[in-house]
């Protein structure tokens, strides 16, 4: 799935119509007669995995102190004031450096504000059933085996604060007393019910201590019982896993995960998910977690801001990356300029076409050195290059810290020096750092390793990505938009080619494209030799896309080329406020809270647009094919200095 990882932008339309096309026109020829000479520019190109967008991150568990530290950094660095911001961007990728440069309808382009709030992007997750999920339900399931809500209050803040501290191994003590005040056992009863259920891996038992009681609690089974909750305290009768819808705001999956895990005290891991969703949005999807109760979970809805739990159920099994089918966005451009006219041409064309399938510039990278630059850099064994992109000093956009870390490396080439002017470790130029001070300049391809898998995939598949934009790119100039014999289209999970006779049977939505691999084919017409050559620019080899690391071996995958949303609806409101909301969330209709009252003949004008869209698609590129605009951040700034936050 795709939510834009993207800040408020301003689409504005400083020339004509005319203009843009003419000065489209002339990019374009440059970047195909860049392209016919092998592409020489200089330029390189980084893959994007073929794998949902929903599974692009994994879950890291950080150390708390460094974690809080580092959020604390990452949120007080800001940019300066909107044009030094928008002067450090020009260094950033267009569109068109990434193969983005069709659009498939006819209409004229408008301009708009895409996330003027992050409330103005909502994401509801379609699970494999098909059905939405909504948080539309704060009840938990009745159960006797449930303790009663005393067992929330029974410990001291003193109390928990020393019971986390034993069951994080943060101190020597090998247990913790915590005496009963009043001693009868139903009080002794509830304590016990407490600390097991709040700390999972901690036992307890009843002492007589100078004539007083006292809990006990200790270690039942060493550091492993933290990630594996305690069997035997579960009822056989429950399903083991936990399902809640988890509604947030402004926050993405992993922080939100690693906010509940240290709630709960346990370990990231516990919890599964069908799809990561991005920071600035509103998003609802499921979770499941492992032998928490839906009243603890229910619990955190009293103390966790941006978050709300619902809609609890019990369940025998776990969610998997990409098993859902895919997402519902609700979109507000606001500040539209389109007439009635162009925005009914725009919307229908989205609805009956669709939209050219490129992935979103979110995959590229946002600074000077792109991420396919680096993904080449891996395919081709350079190990030397791989490690000068990621560290050499940049311009751009960047943080205060990083800028210095990057300083320090080009003069010194010392990895202690430069990471001792990085705070934040986690991040890839520190992992990347602690890897060769550890194995040493020497062993680059062990130091790169550090960096978590994920990540490095990333690379790799960020030149996949790059390479099938271009190549689309093309196939829609060469061909248009129909299918035509030497295309590819899927019969099952196998790709085949459209036929002479055949071609009638088919239409362009049925056509995909390879990412480049080693167990694909390719298109038996101009495109096909257009793989070749872009790929012989970069020195590698079609035909021999397995590399002597088994995780750079690209298999390839395929993908269509043109997506039409589905469940496409709009509407044109007017409004006066650029702050109140356009529509009600589903936490706003939990709290009964009305939509404002629009005016009939507002000052501004906002687009409200929903439509469903498959795992692994962008909605930044369906929202570009309806504006007519680049999406890329360096484009917008420029278009508009002053950067909406």
């Amino acid at each position: 799935m795709e939510t834009v990882e993207m800040n408020s932008v301003s689409l504005k339309r400083p020339r004509s119509e005319d203009d843009v096309a003419n000065a489209d026109e002339i990019k374009r020829q440059k970047i195909l007669e860049k392209s016919k000479a092998g592409n020489d520019s200089g330029q390189s190109i980084e893959p994007v995995t073929e794998q949902p967008e929903d599974t692009k991150s994994e879950i890291i568990p950080n150390e708390e102190s460094e974690e809080q530290e580092e959020e604390e950094l990452e949120d007080s660095d800001e940019d300066g004031d909107p044009e030094s911001f928008a002067d450090m961007m020009k260094h950033g990728l267009t569109e068109s450096d990434v193969g983005i440069t069709k659009f498939v309808s006819s209409h004229k382009g408008f301009s708009g504000i895409l996330k003027e709030r992050y409330s103005d992007f909502v994401v509801h997750e379609i699970g494999k059933d098909g059905r939405v999920s909504h948080l539309d339900d704060f009840s938990v399931p009745v159960d006797d085996e449930d303790p009663s809500e005393e067992t929330f209050t029974v410990l001291s803040d003193e109390d928990k604060q020393r019971l986390e501290e034993l069951q994080l191994f943060k101190n020597k003590e090998t247990s913790v007393a915590i005496e009963v005040i009043e001693d009868t056992k139903e009080k002794r009863t509830i304590i016990h019910q407490a600390v097991k259920s709040l700390f999972p891996g901690l036992e307890t038992k009843t002492e007589d201590r100078d004539g007083k009681k006292y809990i006990i609690a200790y270690h039942a089974a060493g550091k492993k019982a933290l990630a594996n909750p305690r069997k035997h305290s579960w009822p056989k009768s429950r399903g083991s896993y936990c399902h809640f819808v988890l509604y947030k705001e402004n926050k993405d999956t992993m922080d939100a995960i690693n906010v509940l895990s240290k709630f709960l005290r346990v370990k990231p891991n516990i919890f599964s998910y069908m799809g990561t969703k991005d920071k600035r949005a509103i998003t609802v999807q499921e979770i499941a977690v492992l032998r928490i109760t839906a009243q603890r979970l229910a619990h955190l809805n009293k103390c966790l801001m941006n978050f709300k739990l619902g809609n609890f159920s019990y369940k025998n099994h776990p969610l998997k990356l990409g098993e859902l089918q895919g997402n519902h966005f609700t979109v507000v451009l606001r500040n539209i300029t389109g007439t009635d006219d162009q925005i009914e041409q725009a919307m229908h064309s989205l609805r009956e076409i669709g939209f050219i399938n490129y992935y979103g510039m979110q995959r590229f990278g946002t600074t000077a050195v792109p991420t396919y630059q680096i993904g080449r850099a891996i395919l081709q064994n350079n190990w030397n290059e791989v490690m000068d992109l990621i560290l050499k000093p940049r311009p751009g956009a960047e943080k205060g810290y990083l800028v210095k870390c990057r300083e320090e490396w080009a003069k010194t080439k010392d990895p202690a020096a430069a990471l001792k002017k990085l705070p934040v470790k986690r991040c890839v130029e520190g992992q990347l750092l602690r890897g060769l001070l550890k194995y040493g300049m020497k062993n680059i391809i062990s130091a790169f390793g550090i960096i978590p898998r994920n990540n490095r995939l990333m690379y790799i598949h960020s030149y996949q990505s790059y390479v099938w934009n271009n190549m689309v790119s093309k196939r829609i100039e060469e061909y248009g938009l129909r299918a035509v014999p030497g295309d590819l289209v899927l019969k099952g999970a196998t790709a085949v080619h459209i036929e002479e006779g055949d071609v009638d049977n088919y239409t362009i939505h049925d056509v995909v494209m390879p990412l480049p691999g080693f167990d694909v084919i390719y298109p038996k017409h101009k495109i096909g030799e257009a793989y070749k050559e872009m790929l012989v620019a970069d020195n590698l080899d079609i035909n021999n896309m397995r590399h002597k690391i088994r995780d750079y071996s690209l298999s390839g995958a395929y993908r269509k080329i043109i997506i039409r949303p589905q469940n496409v609806n709009w509407e044109v409101v007017a409004y006066d406020d650029p702050k109140i909301p356009l529509f009600t969330t589903d936490l706003d209709k939990l709290e009964g809270k009305p939509l404002p009252v629009l005016p009939t003949d507002g000052k501004f004008r906002a687009l409200k647009m929903e439509f469903s869209l498959p795992p692994s698609t962008y909605a930044t590129m369906a929202i570009r094919e309806v504006l007519k605009m680049d999406t890329s951040i360096k484009n917008q700034t420029q278009l508009n200095t002053t950067w909406l936050r």
